[in-house]
C-alpha cells in the first residue's frame, strides 16, 4: 500500500521579500535577539525622580522650592502630593538620597518602565506588502486561532530555547537540508541543525527533497527564527532528522515507511512527524510493518504524530488512526474544521492547516464559502534551487507539524520532568488544548486546538490523566 500527502495547489512565482520588519521592543531579548542586537531597553526613565509629599507639604510653592534645592525642574502632577522631578543624567541616585533627608518629603524613588507581558514578534519579514505583516501571514503561530508561539517561546527560554536539544525525525519527501548537485539548502535552514539523514527511497545517506512538501513541513517545525529572512519555525532550536520515505510525487509504500520509523527510533528521535496518509479504505491488517514499527517507537519512548487525512471523511486515515499515534486534523484561520480534513472517532487534536471552512451548521466559527488563508513556510518555487513563500499549501500535512513542534517544546520545557513518556506528552497536549465545538472531546475537533503556550507553561496544572497515562506506558 502506498501513502501520499495532500498535494498543494499550483505554486505561483516567488513574491519578493522585504528586508525586515521594524525591530520591536525587546522583552525576552535573549530569546529572539540576533548576535549584535541593540542593548536592552532601560529599566527606569532617565533623569526622572518621583517625589511624594507629606500632607503638610502640599503647597505648590513649597514643592517648587524643594525641586530648586536639588536643581530639578517640576514635571507632571499625578495628584496634589506627587511630583515628577527632572534632573541631570547620572544624578538620580544622589538626588533621591538628598530628597529623602528633606522635610515634607514622604518618599523619593526612580521612575521604573513597565512593558507588555509578551514577547515581541521576530524580525523575519514574511512577504513584502502582505496585509498585517508577519503576524497575519503566520496566523497559525500568532493569530487568534494560532498556537500561541510567543508564549511558548517565553516559557522555554530559560531552559531550552526553541526546544533546543530535542531531536525530531521528519518522515517525508526529504528536506532541502544541504547542497547536493542541483539541489540547494533552503536559505531559512541556515541556522537549523540536521543529524542522521537517510533516504529510504533511493537507499542513500542524502535525503534531499525532490518535491517541496517535506521542506515545508520541516519549516513549520524548525525553520530559523529571528534571522531577518522568510518566516519562523515553532520549535526553531530543535534538531531535525531528515528521513525520506516518499518519492518525488509524494508517494511511499508501507514497508519503506516502517523502515523509516525504526531508523528514527534507533537514531535517537524523541518525536516523529508523519505528514502522510493511506486511503481511508486501508485497514490496520494491511500495514502490519507500520503498526509493528509504531509499537516499537512507543516502547522506546518516542512521540509519534500523524495527519488525519484530507478526504473530508468522518474517518481517520492510517497511520494516524493507530492508537499510539497522535492524530491531527486541520483548522482554518476562522478556528473551524477545514473542509478537506478527516475527522471522526479517535481524532486526538486539531492544528492550523489552512484552507476553507467546513460546513458545520452549529459551529459559529465556520463560514463556508469564504476563502481561507494558507500556511506559509519557505520551500521550492518551481525548481529545487529556488526558494520562497508560495501560496497553496494547506492540508492535515500542514497541521501535524504544529503538534510535533509543540510536543518537542513540552519535552524541552521540563513541565513533565526530564524524560516524559509518549502517553504523558499526549495527555499534556490534549488537556491544555483549546476546546472547539461542543464542550469536551468530540469527533470533529478531538480535544481541541493545540496550544503551545499553555502546554509549556509551568503555571498550568498537570492533568490528572498523567497518572493513568504513565501506567499505560509501563
Amino acid at each position: 500500500m502506498a501513502a501520499a500527502f495532500h498535494p498543494p495547489l499550483p505554486m505561483p512565482a516567488l513574491p519578493r521579500l522585504h528586508r525586515r520588519l521594524a525591530l520591536l521592543a525587546a522583552l525576552l531579548a535573549t530569546l529572539l535577539a540576533a548576535p549584535g542586537a541593540a542593548a536592552a531597553e532601560p529599566a527606569y526613565v532617565p533623569g526622572a525622580v518621583v517625589v511624594g509629599y507629606a500632607p503638610s507639604a502640599a503647597a505648590p510653592a513649597y514643592q517648587q522650592a524643594v525641586a530648586a534645592s536639588v536643581g530639578a525642574s517640576l514635571g507632571a502632577t499625578a495628584d496634589a502630593r506627587t511630583r515628577v522631578l527632572h534632573v541631570k543624567s547620572g544624578t538620580v541616585g544622589a538626588t533621591i538620597a538628598k530628597l529623602r533627608r528633606t522635610p515634607g518629603v514622604a518618599y523619593a524613588v526612580p521612575d521604573p518602565i513597565a512593558h507588555a507581558d509578551a514577547a515581541p514578534l521576530p524580525d523575519d519579514p514574511g512577504i513584502k506588502g502582505f496585509p498585517g505583516g508577519l503576524a497575519a501571514l503566520q496566523w497559525n503561530f500568532y493569530g487568534p486561532w494560532g498556537v500561541d508561539a510567543l508564549d511558548a517561546w517565553g516559557n522555554v527560554q530559560g531552559r531550552a530555547p526553541g526546544a533546543r536539544g530535542v531531536r525530531i525525525a521528519v518522515l517525508d519527501t526529504g528536506i532541502a537540508y544541504r547542497d547536493l548537485g542541483r539541489f540547494r539548502r533552503s536559505p531559512d535552514f541556515a541556522g537549523t541543525r540536521f543529524v542522521a539523514p537517510y533516504d529510504f527511497v533511493d537507499n542513500t545517506p542524502y535525503p534531499v527533497d525532490r518535491n517541496g512538501h517535506g521542506t515545508h513541513v520541516a519549516g513549520t517545525i524548525a525553520e530559523a527564527t529571528d534571522n531577518g529572512l522568510g518566516v519562523t519555525g515553532l520549535a526553531w532550536g530543535a534538531t531535525i532528522m531528515p528521513v525520506r520515505v516518499l518519492d518525488s510525487r509524494g508517494y511511499g509504500d508501507a514497508s519503506t515507511i516502517a523502515k523509516g520509523i525504526r531508523y528514527a527510533v534507533r537514531h535517537g528521535a524523541r518525536v516523529i512527524n508523519m505528514s502522510l496518509e493511506f486511503s481511508t479504505s486501508v485497514s490496520a491488517s494491511e500495514i502490519p510493518d507500520i503498526t509493528s514499527a509504531l509499537r516499537y517507537a512507543s516502547q522506546h519512548g518516542v512521540v509519534v504524530v500523524g495527519s488525519s487525512g484530507n478526504e473530508g471523511e468522518a474517518r481517520i486515515a492510517y497511520p494516524a488512526r493507530t492508537s499510539n499515534v497522535i492524530s491531527v486534523g486541520a483548522t482554518t484561520d476562522d478556528g473551524c474544521l477545514a473542509d478537506f480534513s478527516n475527522d471522526g472517532v479517535g481524532l486526538d487534536l486539531v492544528a492550523p492547516g489552512g484552507g476553507d471552512d467546513a460546513a458545520l451548521a452549529n459551529d459559529p466559527n465556520c463560514h463556508p464559502g469564504r476563502h481561507g488563508a494558507d500556511i506559509y513556510q519557505m520551500t521550492y518555487t518551481g525548481s529545487v534551487s529556488r526558494f520562497g513563500l508560495p501560496s497553496g499549501y494547506d492540508g492535515t500535512s500542514m497541521a501535524a507539524p504544529h503538534v510535533t513542534a509543540t510536543a518537542a517544546l513540552v519535552i524541552a520545557s521540563g513541565v513533565l520532568g526530564a524524560r516524559p513518556t509518549p502517553g504523558q506528552v499526549e495527555c499534556r497536549l490534549k488537556q491544555t488544548a483549546r476546546a472547539l465545538g461542543i464542550r469536551g472531546p468530540n469527533r470533529v475537533y478531538g480535544y481541541g486546538l493545540v496550544d503551545a503556550g499553555a502546554a509549556t507553561s509551568a503555571s498550568v496544572q498537570t492533568p490528572t490523566c498523567l497518572t493513568a497515562a504513565a501506567r499505560a506506558q509501563r
